[in-house]
């Protein structure tokens, strides 16, 4: 006696995709979606991955870069073929350049469509930004392509565009209802994929990396974004040395709290913290360039200073100068590993005087740091904002428990030094392809990774105008967003790079007439005021007070902010040009 077969099921490759992603634990997905990306975005959100939609593409990539930094989880990004993957290019290229772990779904015009209009290389084009390249190849391989398109993200902290042929996007995998739950994406569990164990350094580097420590009489540690996490083991480390600390823009709050915590090493160094770096006779990177921003071209390195650069990439060792000694490791297994080296020596003191923390107490903050008030009447006769008394007043006016972003452009060391974050998970730096305009997108990738705290957002006028789009995203989530507009009408940066040396210079170019952009946020719904003194300030703390102290909406602050001559950071910044 025969018994009649189970009905057969439909599942497409889309379907597929979708589904292994879920499974392996991918953790939002943001995008603009169009035909070819149409499927595959639906079966994400069917499958349980969060879709948020973007107004652009690019604004797309960037809130997947940093939702991914800020919870530690695996960004995603939806778009259509060609233009869809073009126009996130730039948001792709900063997060390929940073090292998030990311995935580009992109539409791919392939098969019978290859004199399509869309049709391009879009394999080269991920590779010229830094990217990997990955394809779905067939319905057969569409897990193990998909699987490892999540692993080289995970594990191998890449940005990778993951191509989905439109022609294999819509092949279908014939399943029965029994074991529809069993095959292919089965096999996508969350055990599947697990992020790498941390790799442990070489006895030999552990023991020259001891030694040099144990010689050293003012050590300074400064960490990156790969000393992310291993707060505890460099901070022990550091407390048996007597190591001062610090940290790269990108990783500022990692050591939140610390008594000989320096704040950031470099352009955005106060003057006590830059001074004390600089008389360092050891300098250690954790998972930290040694690059131009963070040494200051190498002026925060004193002469016969040694310097151990620690680092998982063995191509980054060395990469940026010259290094004593460089260790292949994990900066929390380094740490452990040198702690454990040394556990016959007793503490030293090392850097860490009576006298030095006192220093660090009283001045290693930019709040309290002395600085004239710029602020007063401009040549329009009205008045404008010292950009230092307006960050100082807002670091006391907001929450402590906030997320603070932060665009490019002559402004950013007022937001980036400032205000004060509570930990590494506080601070999103999306600045390492040097692009402005991507502040906005990155604020709101980063209040949906970190929901329980307050986001804030520092941009220049430019950069906010060239995101505008995605102020509706904000206002749509209903995001009780903090947008703080330095706004001097032109790109500041420039004008103040090429008017230095010449005050006749025409910087007509990179200067704009004055834009009400609080008129333009209340019409896309925002509460907004125009700042031109602190007395202007007060909406913050009535905003803050509505909604069960949870406002249900962006805050724009349009700050008409005074001419500080050129930011400290920028003479710096412009030397690497």
């Amino acid at each position: 006696m025969s018994t009649a077969s189970a009905p057969a099921m439909a599942r497409t490759v889309a379907d597929v995709v979708a589904e292994t992603l879920a499974g392996l634990g991918a953790g939002h997905c943001f995008g603009v979606v169009g035909s070819g990306n149409f499927a595959v975005t639906n079966a994400l959100v069917a499958n349980g991955v969060p879709f948020t939609a973007a107004r652009h593409e690019g604004g797309a990539a960037t809130m997947a870069d940093a939702y991914a930094r800020m919870s530690g989880r695996v960004g995603l990004v939806s778009v259509h073929q060609g233009c869809g993957l073009t126009n996130a290019t730039t948001g792709i290229g900063e997060a390929a350049k940073s090292r998030t772990p990311m995935i580009v779904l992109a539409a791919e015009a392939a098969g019978a469509a290859v004199h399509s209009n869309f049709a391009m290389d879009q394999a080269g084009l991920a590779r010229s930004v830094g990217a990997v390249a990955e394809r779905v190849h067939s319905a057969a391989s569409a897990v193990a392509d998909t699987v490892r398109a999540f692993r080289s993200a995970l594990e191998g902290r890449r940005t990778v565009v993951l191509n989905l042929p439109l022609d294999v996007q819509a092949q279908v995998l014939h399943t029965t209802a029994h074991d529809a739950g069993h095959a292919p994406s089965s096999a996508a569990s969350p055990l599947l994929v697990a992020p790498p164990a941390p790799v442990r350094p070489a006895e030999e580097s552990v023991r020259a990396f001891a030694e040099l420590l144990a010689r050293a009489e003012r050590p300074v540690f400064v960490a990156g974004r790969g000393g992310r996490g291993a707060r505890k083991e460099i901070l022990a480390l550091a407390e048996h040395a007597g190591a001062l600390v610090a940290t790269s823009a990108v990783a500022k709050g990692l050591f939140a709290g610390e008594p000989f915590g320096l704040g950031i090493s470099g352009g955005f160094s106060s003057p006590t913290s830059a001074e004390l770096i600089a008389g360092a006779d050891l300098i250690v990177a954790f998972g930290c360039a040694v690059n131009m921003w963070t040494m200051r071209h190498g002026n925060l390195i004193g002469e016969g200073a040694a310097v151990v650069q620690v680092d998982l990439d063995h191509g980054a060792l060395g990469a940026h100068r010259p290094v004593t000694l460089g260790v292949l490791g994990d900066s929390g297994a380094t740490a452990a590993a040198v702690l454990e080296a040394l556990a016959g020596d007793a503490p030293r003191t090392g850097y860490r005087s009576e006298e030095v923390r006192e220093r660090i107490a009283a001045s290693s903050r930019w709040q309290d740091v002395e600085t004239e008030d710029l602020s007063g009447p401009g040549g329009d006769g009205l008045d404008r904002i010292d950009p230092r008394v307006l960050t100082r007043r807002l670091d006391e006016l907001l929450p402590a428990e906030r997320i603070v972003s932060v665009d490019s452009g002559n402004f950013m060391g007022y937001p980036s030094q400032y205000l004060d974050v509570p930990d590494e998970f506080g601070f999103c730096f999306t600045q390492a392809f040097q692009s402005i305009g991507l502040g906005l997108a990155t604020a709101i990738g980063a209040a949906l990774a970190q929901p329980g705290r307050l986001p804030v957002l520092g941009s220049g006028d430019g950069g906010f105008l060239m995101g505008l789009s995605e102020l509706e995203t904000a206002a749509r989530l209903r995001l009780p967003l903090v947008c703080i507009v330095y706004n001097d009408a032109a790109y500041g940066a420039e004008v103040h790079h090429f008017a230095a040396g010449d005050p006749g210079v025409d910087v007509s170019t990179v200067t704009f007439p004055e834009t009400d952009i609080a008129s333009i946020a209340r019409g896309i719904g925002c509460e907004a005021a125009t700042v031109r003194t602190v007395a202007d300030l007060d909406i913050v703390e009535r905003w803050l007070g509505t909604g069960h102290g949870r406002p249900d909406r962006p805050l724009v602050l349009d700050a008409k902010v005074a001419s500080d001559g050129g930011a400290w950071w920028l003479h710096e910044a412009f030397k690497g040009h």
